[in-house]
């Protein structure tokens, strides 16, 4: 059970401060307003500095597999890890609230920078820059291995969720907890021929987009990638009021010379518009078959999210046999760490309980 002093301090207020009040524990909690999180978010401001701008500490790297990650760590070094797993067009900035929350509860939160962001960069000119599914997968394996890490939770959005859906279903003796933002995201090659309703297909235009020429010279250009992931922050978080000092923040990690490759790719492949590497074809194989996950998860939907899937999470419950809980998060949107960053640290939390 979450110790509320101690978090209510972390967010600046007293343990009966607003904040506090709505962190109820496992079963009980009822799902977070966007009023709550803007509170929340007003709390977190204070502590923090103006709009949460306080920078993570000097980042750190280490040499994991094909990469050397970089990435940013809170909290106690012999504490239960969680790594934090940020999506697209986003960066560990997603989380810079959420940490310092898990870590006054004395977790040891390692935020990486996914390949082809930041300060990530591969060893090798000749590998090639791939952003199959399984490929980030092994690289938080990898990352975890460089760390002496036998075990950790793992709780992500969007790209990170998907790489945390896929520990969770094929390594879970590396996976103590799973926090999933939309659910099962594995994704399935043979599925994703298949057309979806009309509004769910406008929803990912830029995926179509990116299957084009214009798509890939957009990405390598600075300007038009700046201002095209810009759009997909307004349009897919249609209720978060960010100010243009946090999207810059992350979009300054958008300049690693990798991005636009591991994007372009990332999303032709899904769209089985660009071959994988033969090194991941044992993996793919066995997420094709949609293997279940059983480690204790929490899976969070985010009401305004236009890739929130119908039915308060039933179209994947049979996804997840172990202990579980679902939450919607009423008036959030795509980004859902840093848009509501206490629901999002509760939820860690709460997978201690399951």
């Amino acid at each position: 059970m979450i110790n509320r002093r101690t978090f209510g301090q972390a967010l600046g207020l007293g343990a009966g401060g607003a904040v506090a009040a709505t962190l109820t524990g496992v079963s009980g909690a009822a799902p977070a307003s966007a009023a709550t999180e803007q509170r929340a978010g007003a709390a977190t401001a204070t502590a923090t500095g103006p709009h949460g701008h306080e920078a993570f500490p000097p980042l750190k790297k280490v040499r994991a597999g094909l990469l050397e990650i970089g990435y940013a760590e809170v909290g106690p070094t012999h504490g239960p890890p969680v790594i934090c797993l940020h999506g697209w067009p986003y960066d560990i900035h997603s989380f810079a609230e959420v940490a310092p929350l898990l870590a006054a509860e004395g977790h040891r939160v390692i935020v990486p920078y996914l390949r082809g962001h930041g300060t990530t960069r591969f060893t090798s000119p000749r590998t090639f820059r791939n952003g199959q599914q399984s490929a980030l997968a092994l690289d938080t394996i990898a990352l975890m291995d460089a760390l002496g890490l036998e075990k950790a939770v793992l709780a992500g959005f969007d790209w990170g969720a998907r790489t945390a859906n896929i520990i969770a279903a094929l390594w879970p003796e590396r996976c103590k907890a799973l926090v999933s933002v939309g659910g099962y995201l594995v994704v399935n090659l043979e599925a994703n021929l298949q057309p979806l309703p009309p509004a769910t297909e406008h929803a990912w235009w830029y995926q179509y987009y990116f299957a084009t020429e214009r798509g890939r010279i957009a990405m390598e250009d600075k300007a038009k990638r700046h201002d095209l992931t810009r759009l997909v922050w307004d349009t897919v978080s249609p209720t978060w009021d960010f100010d243009d000092a946090t999207f810059e923040r992350t979009a300054a990690a958008f300049e690693n010379p990798d991005y636009a490759a591991i994007v372009i790719h990332n999303y032709r492949w899904r769209l089985s518009l660009a071959e994988g590497e033969r090194r991941y074809e044992p993996h793919e194989k066995r997420l094709a078959t949609r293997p279940v996950i059983t480690v204790p998860t929490v899976t969070l939907d985010a009401e305004r999210d236009p890739f929130t899937v119908p039915g308060d999470g039933s179209a994947y419950r049979d996804r997840f046999t172990g202990p579980y809980d679902h939450r919607t998060l009423r008036g959030i949107g795509h980004n859902l760490p840093q848009e509501a960053p206490t629901a999002f640290a509760q939820a860690v939390i709460d997978t201690a309980d399951l």
